[in-house]
């Protein structure tokens, strides 16, 4: 007789049971997520299915499915379950499990020792598990939310497979969410699942739990907003990733920033913040802002946006947000300039409307003797051995000679632009011929 509970929880309608709890899936092809490791033809999946077993450690973010997969690895494999916290856990325990896997052993039959929170165990606990490990008592499969390189001691690492399993995307938390509404015998509009989702972070449990809470006060068997809401413990805000209300939200954001209102940039950053927006996306989004709407009339704009977007990559959800903030700001109050934008709009239309115009001689490389002598390169004027740079060879072809496309504003830093552009062009034409 085990001295443990060693039979994986069945699912099942017991509605004194979480609903997470519940919601455990019994096979792979259940299993929501992960098909980086757990896809057909992955090295997880055939070890599972080949029963292969060997010792793992499961490393990713809360509510990705690192229990339940151990608990699917058990069944699948038709081994012993033996679920062990690091938190509630020390030596003696550990010791009474091993002896207990050992005796199961020798009957015939395996135990996978399923580990949460295995980060917690000091190194001298983790030791404690090595030998039995090595002679293939147990199949240790440790669960943690932090990088296995810096928690588990490098013999047990040594021994174990690491598996990094990803944050849930939202399609992948609505998918089980509408699974849940079968349980609860509820339905629900898709967008108010997918505030449910986005709200959750890719955390499933959260997600889970959320929905719980909520189909205690539906109406009629409907999920309504109030209750989610209440769920939430905060306002739910309309949004959809992919749908208008993503449009909209950005495009407010964007307008704002062009018309240098800085406290609306801010409210409709916040309201992204708080819908969950993809934090590299709104990144992405001022990368473009800087470019498009200040551009040139304050050249540092571009620096703060790509800072900005280093900053949110490296600092993550919540400090990197500061960083948008900031650079928001920044955009909004800088001059600005859209004529870097509408000169290249104006070439390309140049382009698409023209002949393909060929390079002036005087442009092109000469590198063989031939070239030399049919042309290539003759009259090239150098502008370092001109008085100032300034010379007055025409770098356009001769069909768009005189053609200017670059029309810089009287704003910011493009004022200095424009008024050193005249001065280059006056250069140019009062230039001598000859070096100087």
């Amino acid at each position: 007789m085990s001295l443990f509970d060693v039979t994986p929880p069945r699912p099942g309608d017991d509605p004194t049971r979480p609903l997470a709890e519940r919601m455990r899936p019994q096979t792979l092809e259940e299993f929501v997520g992960q098909q980086h490791i757990l896809g057909p033809g992955k090295p997880l999946r055939a070890q599972i299915e080949r029963d292969e077993l060997q010792s793992l450690i499961l490393w990713g973010p809360p509510g990705v499915g690192k229990t339940t997969l151990a608990r699917l690895v058990a069944r699948i494999t038709k081994c012993d379950f033996i679920p062990f916290s690091a938190v509630l856990s020390g030596i003696k325990e550990i010791k009474a499990v091993m002896a207990d896997a050992e005796r199961t052993r020798r009957l015939g039959r395996r135990t996978v020792l399923f580990v949460d929170e295995i980060h917690r165990f000091n190194k001298a606990q983790q030791d404690a598990f090595l030998p039995y490990v090595e002679r293939g008592d147990i199949v240790l499969i440790g669960a943690t939310t932090e990088n296995p390189s810096f928690e588990v001691v490098a013999a047990l690492l040594s021994r174990a497979k690491v598996y990094a399993l990803r944050a849930l995307t939202t399609g992948e938390i609505v998918t089980l969410l509408h699974r849940a509404l079968k349980v609860l015998n509820l339905t629900a509009p898709p967008e108010l699942l997918e505030q449910i989702a986005i709200f959750s972070s890719g955390d499933a449990r959260a997600a889970y739990n959320i929905l719980e809470q909520a189909s205690s006060v539906a109406r009629d068997g409907v999920l309504d907003p109030e209750g989610v809401e209440s769920a939430m413990g905060r306002k739910m805000l309309l949004y959809d990733k992919a749908g208008e209300e993503h449009f909209n939200l950005i495009s407010a954001l964007h307008k704002s920033i062009r018309s240098s209102d800085a406290d609306a940039a801010l409210y409709w950053l916040a309201r992204m913040l708080e819908a969950g927006e993809d934090r590299m996306y709104l990144a992405r989004r001022l990368v473009r802002m800087a470019i498009e709407d200040v551009g040139l009339a304050d050249p540092r704009a571009l620096e703060q946006a790509v800072a900005a977007q280093q900053t949110v990559h490296f600092l993550g959800v919540p400090e990197g947000d500061q960083a948008l903030a900031q650079v928001a700001i920044y955009l909004a109050i800088a001059p600005k300039s859209d004529a870097a934008y509408r000169a290249l709009n104006a070439a390309r239309q140049t382009v698409a409307s023209s002949p393909a115009f060929p390079v002036p001689m005087q442009l092109r490389n000469a590198p063989t003797k031939a070239m030399k002598e049919w042309g290539y390169g003759a009259e090239y004027q150098h502008a370092h051995q001109f008085v100032d740079a300034i010379n007055t060879m025409e770098c356009l072809p001769d069909g768009l000679l005189g053609t200017e496309f670059y029309h810089p504003t009287e704003r910011g830093v493009e004022k200095r632009i424009s008024e050193r552009l005249a001065e280059i062009r006056a250069l140019r034409k009062a230039a001598p011929d000859g070096n100087s």
